[in-house]
């Protein structure tokens, strides 16, 4: 497995060597060990998956310490835009998004730690999208960022015309008035 940078501490994309032929192809999707050594030394203790059509935007989504999840995302089937805000307070790239498409054909996986809103939206006709959490989902530390906040200005890969959100996602605070409760940690 390669480990590329993204530029903010902490947070990598993964990259599977794949071994193909006639048949197909084979590759390991997490190995725990592999990780440990390359310095990511999480355990795993949830699977989540979903299924969206084109447009579904996803997010921005947290949730508070101590209940904070370290998420490793990948796709199944169809393309997403991977989005991610740093909402450390005193990291460098504090208030600052990247994002990564992730398709089944790249296989690329995004590894989240914790200190990060997490979004995506689906760039395919379907997607089905599957990540790991190193904590349970706790509704009562769950928060999220509005979507589409001005400061942010996130391009989901999609034209608002085609956007389809929830009422909930609709109804998150601005990056400004959303409660974080994140410290930078360079280690």
């Amino acid at each position: 497995m390669e480990i590329i940078e993204t530029g903010f501490t902490g947070l990598v994309i993964t990259k599977p060597r794949i071994f193909s032929d006639h048949r197909g192809y084979f590759y390991e999707s997490y190995n725990e060990k592999e990780m440990i050594e390359k310095g990511f030394g999480y355990r795993f203790v949830q699977d989540n998956q979903s299924k969206s059509v084109y447009g579904v935007i996803r997010g921005l989504h947290y949730q508070l310490e101590p209940h904070a999840q370290t998420k490793l995302v990948r796709v199944l089937s169809g393309t997403i835009r991977d989005v991610v805000v740093d909402i450390r307070k005193g990291s460098p790239t504090f208030g600052q998004y990247y994002h990564v498409d992730l398709s089944c054909e790249n296989k690329l996986q995004l590894l989240i730690p914790k200190g990060f809103a997490h979004g995506f939206s689906v760039v395919s006709e379907t997607a089905v999208v599957f990540y790991k959490t190193d904590d349970f989902y706790m509704p009562a530390a769950e928060r999220g960022i509005l979507y589409n906040d001005k400061f942010l200005s996130i391009d989901w890969g999609l034209m608002p015309s085609e956007e389809i959100v929830t009422d909930r996602d609709r109804s998150f605070p601005d990056f400004d008035k959303a409660e974080m409760n994140f410290t930078y940690n360079p280690q």
